[in-house]
């Protein structure tokens, strides 16, 4: 299966964890590992954090986890 770069991004340079969704889209948590202000972001439905300056990276991960067992988007953009 070949995935658009829309759902495949170039990793960014505060990259944590990047885990998929059921269909193959990246979903990213992004931050620091020690204290808040971690996030994550799914790239195949465009969802993100509740709360990215208050989380912490066991929490985001744990959150971005459930999200990419249960997300099958694969956004592509047209154009």
């Amino acid at each position: 299966m070949k995935l658009s770069p829309n759902t495949t991004p170039l990793e960014p340079a505060d990259l944590l964890i990047r885990m998929h969704n059921l269909v193959g889209a990246a979903v990213d948590v992004t931050g620091r590992s020690y204290g808040k202000n971690s996030r994550w972001t799914c790239h195949g439905c465009g969802a993100t954090s509740d709360f990215p300056v208050r989380d912490v990276l066991p929490f985001t991960s744990g959150r971005a986890n459930a999200h990419a067992a249960q997300c099958r988007a694969a956004y592509h953009r047209l154009g």
